[in-house]
């Protein structure tokens, strides 16, 4: 029977694809499907190294990027506290993507360069580090943290149409998040979003629609973090949109070799073509109410109710990084 050692800790919520309780239903959900699971809750870098050692697994599942010791914001790290580095080196098989795109895919100006300098269309973009001069642009823009996830720091201030509230939002980020802001060109038309799901041949790109009641947002259609924790998101066929949704995620998601189960976001920019805004390496998790559940559904509804089209994604992912590895 293949174990699966699943690692979250006090930033799983924060970092990856939910707290203690998404990772006690995805343990559940891969137990339905015939494997073992345990979870590792690690709070330093001695209690990961000690679940590494004295548990028995097959293959290790993580819910962090890396170990910093905050809850709240995810960040960059320090070398040698990411957890894809320590699995990489010990030679110990894991799922997901690399510690190399890993690392690209949370640093959201560095995800924007890599997929600009392979032809993938990107907002235009700048990051602005403290005490940085602002460069010349043109309004409006769209202002987030240059490392944060869930939307976290996302709200109508986002948005702005000149240069002193730039400068003050900027300043936000600074003061809020202690990390650089990316500016990027804001993207006023339809969301819609892709969940990849295997490798090589096997690769699977599931476009939806991103759908919101319009009472629920503010002045702006944007998805705050607080419309995604009350589950308000919903995702519809992406309708006439859909190969060139699909071609673009395939082309990024190429650029940046990601593996077995990653997440996409898209707009419409005010040309009128899609454009990636963002690029989840660790996906939301949760049974029934984050994305790539329910873009699941739509895509392969089993018929047996939601939760058995959640015990099959979860068991997709794991037996696409086993096969991987020649374990599946």
């Amino acid at each position: 029977m293949t174990k699966v050692l699943v690692i979250t800790g006090p930033a799983g919520e924060t970092a990856g694809w939910g707290g203690v309780s998404e990772t006690v239903n995805m343990c559940r959900a891969m137990k339905d499907s015939g494997r073992d699971a345990e979870i590792a809750f690690v709070e330093n870098m001695g209690e990961l190294h000690h679940a590494l050692k004295e548990v028995s697994y097959d293959i290790v599942w993580s819910a962090l990027y890396h170990i910093s010791g905050k809850s709240d914001t995810i960040g960059m790290g320090r070398e040698g506290h990411w957890i894809a580095d320590v699995l990489e080196k010990e030679n110990i098989p894991y799922i997901g993507p690399g510690a190399a795109t890993m690392r690209a895919v949370l640093h959201k100006t560095r995800t924007h360069d890599i997929l600009e300098k392979n032809g993938v269309a990107v907002p235009r973009h700048f990051q602005v580090a403290d005490n940085d001069l602002l460069p010349e642009t043109v309004f409006p823009v769209f202002v987030k943290p240059g490392y944060e996830s869930c939307s976290r720091g996302i709200s109508d201030k986002s948005v702005v149409n000149n240069t002193e509230a730039l400068r003050k939002q900027v300043s936000y980020i600074h003061k809020a998040f202690h990390q650089p802001a990316l500016v990027e060109e804001y993207l006023p038309g339809r969301e819609y979003t892709v969940l990849m799901l295997g490798n090589g041949e096997q690769r699977r790109f599931l476009p939806g629609r991103v759908e919101v009641d319009q009472h629920l947002f503010g002045k702006y259609p944007i998805l705050g973090a607080g419309l995604r924790r009350k589950g308000k998101i919903r995702v519809s066929p992406a309708t006439h949109r859909l190969e060139e949704a699909k071609t673009l995620a395939r082309r990024a998601i190429d650029a940046l070799d990601c593996l077995d189960h990653v997440r996409l976001d898209m707009r419409v920019a005010a040309e009128g073509r899609l454009k990636i805004m963002e690029f989840n390496g660790m996906p939301g998790l949760t049974p029934v109410r984050s994305l790539s559940p329910k873009l699941f559904s739509l895509h392969h509804a089993s018929g047996a109710g939601k939760l058995e089209d959640y015990r099959l994604l979860i068991d997709g992912i794991v037996t696409s990084a086993l096969a991987r590895y020649g374990m599946a």
